[in-house]
């Protein structure tokens, strides 16, 4: 498999939970909230799988209007992220929640309906809907 995206995360100081985070060289640092034991000093881990949820959508959206040439004037993409019963089940479900917001008053109809489908296809939510794998190794 060809490696695409590396992310290395070690515990960090000033908090029980907080962690140092290295991602194609950006560097971040991620903790839990006061209410789960850390002391807040980053986003949480779902903090940031919302935040990549997001992320993805919006520039999704500006790569396609880009590449078609249409004028967007703004993107804003609000996640929100649960976990809910599902019906039927005792199992937890995550749920996700998009509010995307295009302002493009120069687009058809037809060509903001485009953008809006193609917000349901970014990569990273491919990903949280699709079958995936994690498998974890053992480290020195």
């Amino acid at each position: 498999m060809a490696q695409k995206t590396m992310a290395h995360v070690s515990d960090a100081q000033g908090s029980p939970l907080a962690v140092a985070i290295e991602v194609s060289g950006h560097h971040i640092f991620g903790d839990e909230p006061l209410s789960k034991g850390g002391k807040n000093l980053g986003p949480s881990p779902y903090d940031l799988l919302a935040a990549s949820l997001g992320e993805c959508t919006a520039i999704t959206i500006r790569w396609y209007a880009i590449r078609e040439g249409w004028p967007v004037e703004h993107v804003d993409v609000e996640v929100r992220h649960g976990k809910k019963m599902e019906a039927g089940s005792e199992q937890m479900i995550d749920e996700f929640h998009k509010t995307v917001t295009i302002i493009a008053p120069d687009l058809s109809e037809e060509q903001r309906q485009k953008l809006f489908d193609v917000a349901e296809k970014c990569p990273v939510h491919k990903t949280l809907t699709g079958a995936i794998r994690i498998a974890t190794e053992r480290g020195s």
